[in-house]
């Protein structure tokens, strides 16, 4: 009885479907830029923040900061008074993705920052629950 039991459940399992690789939802972004003068215009800066679901001030502030150039919100441009290449530029928003954007439990961009005053904020992971002080 056992033997046959054994020989239904080998069939199941080679009737079933193979697991495919599931690729994750969330693609990381790039911004789109072109250099004019002496400028750096990043031209989707806009559908960037709503994609990572983030304000324009934040993640101009941050790019200012750490690139060390004052920028201007444009429309939906960020214009950067430096001329700069993509690569800086790209590598920077993936560092703040990674630090501000992604769960650190669960690597998820389902997130938000809570405002818990005195200039201390929580990543909150919509998915996971987990929380976590960032700066």
């Amino acid at each position: 009885m056992s033997s046959e039991y054994e020989k239904l459940l080998d069939s199941v399992y080679t009737n079933l479907p193979k697991k495919e690789a599931t690729a994750e939802r969330f693609e990381m972004p790039k911004f789109e830029y072109f250099s004019e003068g002496n400028k750096t215009i990043i031209k989707n800066f806009k559908v960037v923040c709503d994609k990572i679901r983030r304000e324009q001030t934040m993640i101009s502030k941050y790019l200012s900061k750490e690139l060390a150039v004052p920028v201007e919100i444009r429309d939906e441009r960020l214009v950067l008074q430096r001329r700069l290449t993509g690569d800086m530029v790209n590598k920077k928003l993936v560092e703040y993705i990674m630090k501000f954007v992604m769960c650190k439990e669960c690597n998820r961009p389902d997130t938000h920052i809570e405002e818990m005053g005195h200039r201390v904020r929580n990543l909150v992971c919509e998915a996971c629950g987990a929380r976590m002080t960032i700066r």
